[in-house]
């Protein structure tokens, strides 16, 4: 009988663990383990128990480097259930796991794993004396099938909590692993230290020492998970942070050259309304000289006149002159590159929306557009039109570029700004993607306060881009 028991509680039962701890391991990693997978993995398991010795450390040892193994070895899982849009494009675009990650999350597996089965048997120590008048054996049996049925599903719970709090690429970032990884490390080591201090230096004595030293031992293991989840939550939270702090410092350069702009443009305009002051007398000038009969003069001045014109004028005419410098220079970037740009597009000026939200969004835009474009064979066609109407309160902007359409996109930085600015005015944004197409959509509602959207609607209405033939 002793015998049955004990491949009961080594093999299906340490194989039980094994498979569930294997389970949410592949979870935690994004990964998609197949029927094959696990049998592979149960198979390398009863190996473990079979020839590894019974230490706790050893168990220890070997459980993760099974588990690193496995979830270097797995395909990224990019169609579960438990995965959103944009955690499915992360596992897509980095399906291959580092093995500093695969350790890391596979000592926190097995750790949750001896945590549970801990805290469950150190519980059954405290409740074992006091039926020591019941029959042993019988007493031994019951406690060892509540135990799994106790620890198995808290192990699962707390995996569960992991799995939806502490996901794969959300919080683990490659250069700060060992941040998570020691502390880990640390809590299993201190745990084995209090097992052997207080079980193996004064053996299984009866009496209220043993109570006590279980009483210890629940306390230990119980602040070791807890631990667990406190460390996992600062870890996040501190990412978090760098993350936020990545991002508003992005931002502020943004903000800094697109202010460049805006003080470009306000020369440019200062020029322009210059220019626009001396015209009657550059006017009255080339009239005198004609009447005087000298053309050449004439010639000359009107030549010069030109130039100046040239000098003042944008390469595109939104009616913003802010937009109208950035378009200019992004624009001119791209035809420099052989990319074919087109800019039917007209802004409400002044406008409710900030010049340099407008600029957040186009210089984005265009800069993704422009190296969507410069990723292409020079076989493809590359062209970006920059597009837009209103309608109502609504305005539309779109910009449109080639695109290779076999090439997954992640979402960027860029992106995020352009949402974020959409959703400052109450809109969206949207992306499309049709063949070789790119299409970016920025809604933003702009309430018609001002005379000049009213007078502007006409010439704006309906002017969107159209794929070059």
């Amino acid at each position: 009988m002793g015998e049955y028991v004990d491949i009961f509680n080594v093999y299906i039962m340490g194989s039980a663990q094994m498979l569930v701890g294997f389970h949410y391991f592949a979870k935690l990693l994004q990964k998609r383990a197949d029927f094959f997978s696990y049998l592979l993995f149960l198979v390398c398991g009863i190996l473990e128990i079979r020839f590894v010795t019974g230490r706790r450390i050893a168990d220890f040892s070997a459980y993760t480097l099974m588990l690193t193994v496995s979830g270097m070895c797995l395909p990224a899982d990019l169609c579960g259930e438990h995965l959103t849009l944009d955690r499915r494009r992360n596992a897509l675009f980095y399906g291959h796991t580092d093995w500093k990650s695969a350790i890391l999350y596979a000592a926190l597996t097995v750790e949750v794993m001896q945590l549970c089965f801990g805290i469950v048997n150190t519980f059954q120590g405290i409740l074992f004396p006091i039926m020591h008048s019941l029959d042993q054996s019988t007493i031994g049996m019951i406690f060892m099938v509540l135990g799994y049925i106790t620890a198995l599903p808290m192990a699962a719970f707390c995996y569960r909590m992991i799995c939806r709090y502490f996901a794969y690429y959300e919080t683990v970032k490659k250069q700060y692993v060992l941040m998570i990884l020691i502390p880990v490390l640390l809590i299993f080591l201190v745990g084995e230290y209090m097992n052997y201090t207080i079980y193996g230096s004064y053996g299984m004595t009866q009496g209220s020492a043993v109570s006590i030293r279980y009483y210890l031992m629940l306390v230990v293991q119980l602040l070791g998970m807890a631990s667990l989840f406190c460390i996992l939550f600062a870890y996040k939270k501190l990412l978090q942070n760098v993350q936020l702090t990545t991002e508003l410092s992005l931002l502020e350069q943004e903000e800094h050259s697109l202010n460049q702009y805006v003080e470009e443009a306000k020369a440019h305009y200062d020029k322009t309304k210059s220019f626009r002051h001396d015209i009657r007398n550059h006017i009255a000038i080339v009239k005198e000289l004609l009447q005087y009969g000298k053309m050449e003069q004439a010639l000359r001045y009107v030549g010069d006149l030109e130039e100046m014109t040239e000098e003042l004028s944008f390469p595109c005419s939104t009616n913003n002159p802010v937009a109208d410098i950035l378009l200019g220079n992004k624009l001119g970037i791209a035809q420099s590159m052989g990319i074919e740009v087109r800019c039917p597009l007209v802004l409400p000026y002044p406008c409710p929306v900030r010049d340099i939200d407008f600029c957040i969004i186009l210089s984005n835009a265009l800069d993704n557009a422009i190296h969507a474009c410069r990723m292409l064979g020079s076989d493809v066609k590359k062209y970006i039109c920059v597009a837009g109407r209103i309608q109502g309160d609504f305005l539309l902007l779109e910009v449109e570029n080639s695109f290779e359409g076999s090439r997954a996109f992640k979402k960027g930085t860029g992106l995020s700004n352009i949402k974020a600015v959409a959703e400052k005015y109450h809109g969206t944004m949207s992306i499309k993607t049709q063949g070789n197409v790119f299409t970016l959509s920025v809604l933003l509602i702009i309430p018609q306060q001002t005379e000049c959207i009213l007078q502007q609607r006409g010439s704006f209405h309906s002017l969107q881009c159209r794929k070059p033939k």
